[in-house]
């Protein structure tokens, strides 16, 4: 079973070290100690903690969608010639970039600022980790 340092823990669910603590203690995540005698924690009940307290941005379109990925942020950057544009937005901690037409900047009114709804349908996803190191 994988185990993390608190700080990574803290790291990846966006909170505070004594956060993790705290749910340490009150919440009964497993920890162990390695042999240097650093507590670690529970890489399972990490992951049960993200998924329970993961809220998704309220979209306000009321449009139903098949795509699952979706990010309400804000914008943040446009970059625009005659033809194309690039739009930046921060959605939460992720940076969120897209390229389309000028033509629809334009006619959504992005600019920084905006609130708007960045909806991902990839048909590849690609997921990485560190290699052990052996």
């Amino acid at each position: 079973m994988p185990h993390l340092r608190i700080t990574e823990a803290a790291s990846l669910l966006g909170v505070s070290d004594d956060t993790v603590r705290r749910w340490i203690d009150s919440d009964g995540i497993a920890t162990v100690k390695d042999p240097s005698g650093r507590v670690l924690v529970d890489g399972v009940d990490v992951a049960r903690h993200a998924r329970e307290r993961a809220h998704a941005t309220h979209d306000a379109s009321g449009v139903a969608r098949s795509a699952r990925n979706q990010f309400v942020g804000i914008v943040t950057h446009v970059i625009a010639d005659a033809v194309m544009a690039q739009v930046e937005l921060q959605c939460g901690p992720h940076r969120v970039v897209s390229l389309m037409s000028a033509e629809a900047v334009r006619e959504l009114g992005l600019e920084p600022g905006v609130v708007a709804t960045a909806v991902v349908k990839a048909t590849t996803v690609i997921v990485e980790k560190p290699r052990s190191i052996a």
